[in-house]
């Protein structure tokens, strides 16, 4: 085995290897320089107004949260990524041993030709045909020279695309690897950001004494109430008369049965979830696959107008798309909130509405 068929072999084999361990769960890597210190960590989380004024708490809690949020649509964007380019980095790891295999093959069918060559006295076939004093053996061997020529060039051709191929496939190879790399820097850094804004908050939440913590939850449902009321009282209920799909139904169905578990950053379940987990999942069990992240599903997803929305459809909320929840009827949607919470059922105009998306026909 020839020094270019090894690198090439083991480079296949390497990428496989490593792309196997980038794309597990959990992982983490030493960095190759000393990390800039955070910008924020818990030491530094807001504290408490000297009043302890509760709605500029629920409002210092609200932005924590919200880019918390923010923060883990970014790592789960990066990480839907990092699965496509790890994927593509095992088919081009794939072509490279295949490649290899034919390039062998290739070099074997010209070293039996040279060798045919040397029995013969190393005499070229046009030259042994010169020699010829029979004009019928000339004029049969004429055709057969003619073929060996045609087969000769149509061999060096192929192993000159086949080198040519595993070239290209290794140049490919090593740019999606230096992609994957960008992208688990850009996850490594959303990481860092959400456990930031979450432990501030937690920080922030841990300095109230019981009473307050259940004013302040009161406060939040006052302001959820009085939005949904707001949404209510435009008489859209009496616009929204949308039927859900057959898909529509497994969807709801499944986010549905999801109350009560656990929010967490990055989850799709089957255990815990956060936002875009649960609405990914219910349409992946409704048998109709969605953009993983609330943004991507705002991006990619057809738009319809809020009062034609019918059980099944997402809605998106707030100006950077953040959040989404399954509009499941009457008024409500099933979400999964934030850090701390469960899966819930809420007002539909309980947050800031966006748009509204409709994953099927």
């Amino acid at each position: 085995m020839g020094t270019g068929k090894r690198g090439l072999t083991t480079t296949a084999v390497t990428v496989v290897c490593a792309v196997t361990i980038l794309a597990a769960p959990g992982t983490t890597f030493a960095s190759p320089s000393p990390a800039p210190s955070p910008t924020a960590s818990p030491s530094t989380a807001p504290s408490l107004p000297p009043n302890k004024d509760l709605e500029a708490v629920q409002k210092k809690l609200e932005r924590l949260y919200h880019a918390a949020a923010v923060a883990t649509d970014a790592y789960n964007a990066a990480e839907e990524k990092a699965k496509e380019q790890s994927t593509e980095i095992v088919e081009l790891a794939q072509k490279i041993v295949q490649g290899q295999r034919k390039l062998d093959e290739l070099k074997d069918r010209a070293g039996a030709t040279a060798r045919a060559q040397y029995r013969t006295g190393g005499l070229p076939p046009e030259a042994q045909l010169m020699l010829s004093d029979d004009p019928q053996q000339f004029l049969s061997g004429a055709g057969r020279v003619l073929q060996g020529q045609r087969a000769t060039k149509g061999l060096i051709g192929d192993m000159t695309r086949t080198q040519q191929d595993l070239k290209q496939y290794a140049k490919d190879a090593s740019a999606q690897w230096e992609k994957l790399e960008t992208g688990r820097k850009a996850k490594d850094a959303a990481k860092k950001k959400i456990k930031r804004q979450i432990e501030a908050a937690e920080k922030l939440e841990s300095q109230l004494e019981k009473r307050e913590k259940e004013r302040l939850a009161e406060l939040e449902r006052e302001a959820a109430y009085k939005a949904q009321t707001a949404w209510l009282d435009t008489g859209i209920l009496k616009e929204i008369s949308g039927r859900a799909s057959a898909q529509g139904k497994k969807a709801v169905t499944f986010a549905s049965a999801q109350i009560g578990k656990p929010y967490e950053w990055g989850a799709e379940g089957p255990d815990t979830f956060d936002c875009s987990g649960l609405t990914s999942q219910a349409w992946a069990a409704a048998g109709r696959p969605v953009p993983r992240t609330s943004q991507e599903q705002w991006k990619q997803l057809r738009h319809i107008e809020v009062k034609d929305m019918r059980p099944g459809d997402l809605i998106i909320y707030f100006d950077d798309a953040s959040h989404v929840g399954m509009y499941v009827g009457d008024g409500a949607i099933v979400h999964a909130p934030r850090p701390g919470r469960t899966v819930t059922v809420a007002g539909a105009g309980s947050m800031p509405i966006l748009g509204v998306v409709r994953p099927d026909a």
